[in-house]
């Protein structure tokens, strides 16, 4: 079988599964099931973002904000949870919150034509900022941030089912769900071919404008459900909580096959990257590697990811231009064989 003829999923499911064996010759932990299986409450709202952020990428765009939404939908469940509002009119609206984020995102990409980049590196900083002003409003600075919600709050993020983690299961769907879109639908063919050929696709029949919209938005929403599955998580509400998850879900993305150029990218892959850097991070710390030196492995294994990928991508042309420096390689001894003669 030729190298470029196997997916790039399927090489990540190797890749993680050869990850878990070396990991575990130094620390048998990790070849306990509910080891990995419990473990992913840790890193699994990595992948929910980098699903959304996939479809972004492939249509040639890009989401800086995301972590700054999910901080900023979090502080304000809390806040309107502590106005007295019903905490299931609460999360409505911090999902309307959500959406309204990737719905400005949109627009300002739209009518701007800025950049995507520009655009959401300049929201980021305002919905950051937005969530700490109302974070100091409300007195819930610093690390504590907003408590005591109602008893099944805990059970969202925390509850099981027939002895598998919920976010598990929500995940499941959600890709469910986000692979038909993208992989199924005329949808997702659109995006596709915007990602592709953006001007072409202006002189079609495909609504551009609203395809970016839906994306974004679609973005927003995700954003809004991560921020409720970490204040059930963690407990607590807090302006925080999604700021560091920019590098792990634009990593996670790319190394799933999302091409920054747009026009290329997977919801399996997006997934299944995001559970190797999962595994990866939860595997160094379990062989006592610092942070610092987690992070530094990351990059690393996202560079020697990436170059394996481009090889079996291109394992034809190598080989043929390996085959033809060998055969001029040969041409030329011979050559010189024969004058010395």
């Amino acid at each position: 079988m030729k190298l470029k003829n196997i997916s790039w999923e399927i090489w990540l499911l190797i890749i993680i599964v050869l990850e878990i064996i070396l990991f575990g010759l130094f620390n048998s932990r990790m070849f306990n099931f509910n080891v990995l299986l419990y473990g992913t409450n840790d890193f699994i709202y990595i992948a929910f973002l980098a699903v959304p952020l996939t479809m972004i990428i492939v249509s040639g765009g890009i989401d800086l904000s995301f972590g700054s939404v999910v901080g900023l939908c979090a502080i304000s469940l809390g806040v309107l949870y502590k106005s007295d509002m019903p905490f299931y009119l609460a999360v409505l609206v911090t999902f309307i919150i959500g959406a309204g984020c990737g719905l400005l995102n949109a627009l300002l990409i739209i009518l701007t034509g800025v950049n995507p980049l520009v655009i959401t590196l300049g929201t980021m900083y305002l919905y950051s900022g937005a969530a700490l002003l109302i974070s100091g409003t409300a007195g819930a600075t610093g690390y504590e941030g907003i408590s005591d919600f109602p008893g099944y709050v805990d059970s969202i993020s925390n509850g099981l089912a027939l002895g598998i983690p919920l976010p598990i299961i929500y995940f499941t769907v959600f890709v469910f769900i986000f692979y038909i879109i993208l992989h199924r639908l005329n949808f997702g063919r659109s995006i596709f071919f915007i990602g592709q050929n953006m001007r072409a696709s202006r002189y079609s029949t495909i609504n551009v404008n609203r395809i970016t919209l839906i994306n974004y938005m679609l973005m927003g929403i995700s954003s809004a459900a991560v921020a409720l599955m970490l204040v059930s998580y963690f407990g607590s509400a807090r302006s925080d909580l999604g700021s560091s998850f920019l590098m792990p879900v634009i990593t996670a993305a790319v190394l799933g096959g999302a091409n920054i150029y747009g026009g290329e990218g997977s919801i399996f892959g997006s997934a299944l990257a995001a559970f190797l850097i999962g595994y990866l991070q939860q595997g160094l710390q379990m062989v006592g590697v610092s942070t610092e030196m987690s992070n530094a492995v990351s990059g690393g294994l996202l560079i020697c990811v990436l170059i394996v990928k481009s090889v079996s991508h291109y394992s034809d042309t190598i080989m043929h231009y390996l085959k033809k420096s060998f055969r001029h390689e040969n041409r030329e001894i011979k050559g010189s064989n024969e004058h010395v003669y």
